[in-house]
């Protein structure tokens, strides 16, 4: 119970029942309404992206100010998602939870993760051309311009290995901000649980595919006003879709794996029955 936490929230045990229970609900979503919400999270993913860029194209701050700043900065796009509701692909590998435990089928659970990681991309990719077409990369005499082409550059130059362990570890940490989230009872609440893991992972380096669907396309769309700053053998739309395949495969393996399929096998395996729609996988 919550009371042996000493803390006015919800028990791990019982986050572990609320996971799944969303992951039911997230599961049958209509597909219009998957839809639009998951474009909504690629956009607030976005923002959270534009106010990390924001900060770390100051030259003033040094490297650890800078990404620890900046790391709280991008926690806004999290904390849009939770709190406004919206459909993150890398949140949702925490279905596997429910997959795991039969109340939602593969094929429900491919359906979410598919429609909701294409609209995901919209939204990021659509409010990356809004924000060029806003001048926004001209403000602070073109800093921020460069920082996001030095930034798209060096993403699409990971090596396939760097990039897949990187987005691990980066989704473990996401999912356990969305698992520690669903603990809290207040808006307070949840916005404390996401601050400190998502800063975590932004001012460590680590790749998180969303995120990357709106750093690449600005640098891309950026590249020819700062032809200096880009290498123009790796800032590519290839290299764009090469960067994404590693960070999408770590990404599934630190949310589902690490955390979803975890944490089932700790307080959820044996304690349900299978529903009458998840039975055959």
């Amino acid at each position: 119970m919550p009371e042996l936490f000493g803390f006015d929230c919800y028990s791990p045990r019982e986050i572990a029942e609320r996971v799944e229970t969303v992951g039911v609900a997230k599961a049958r979503l209509p597909l219009p309404a998957m839809f639009m919400l998951g474009v909504l999270a690629g956009a607030f993913i976005g923002l959270g992206g534009l106010y990390f860029v924001v900060i770390t194209s100051d030259p003033t701050l040094g490297f650890a100010a800078a990404r620890g700043l900046g790391g709280l900065a991008f926690s806004l796009g999290l904390i849009l998602v939770v709190v406004a509701g919206a459909e993150l692909f890398t949140g949702n590998n925490l279905l596997a939870m429910a997959w795991a435990d039969r109340k939602i089928s593969t094929k429900e659970m491919l359906r979410n993760w598919t429609v909701v990681f294409v609209a995901n991309f919209v939204g990021a990719a659509g409010l990356a051309l809004l924000v060029y077409l806003s001048r926004h990369g001209d403000l602070n005499g073109g800093l921020i311009g460069r920082q996001y082409v030095a930034l798209a550059t060096a993403k699409c130059s990971l090596p396939f290995e760097v990039a897949f362990f990187r987005g691990i570890l980066c989704n473990a940490l996401v999912c356990l901000a969305v698992w520690m989230a669903l603990a809290g009872r207040s808006v307070v609440d949840k916005a404390v649980a996401i601050v400190f893991p998502i800063s975590a992972f932004v001012a460590a380096g680590f790749e998180h595919s969303i995120a990357n669907m709106y750093f690449i396309p600005m640098g891309l769309l950026l590249k020819p006003e700062f032809p200096q700053v880009a290498d123009g053998s790796a800032l590519t739309v290839a290299g764009m879709f090469q960067n994404l395949l590693p960070v999408v495969l770590g990404n599934l393996v630190g949310g589902s794996g690490m955390v979803g399929l975890v944490y089932y096998v700790i307080y959820r395996r044996g304690t349900a029955t299978p529903t009458a729609s998840a039975g055959n996988r």
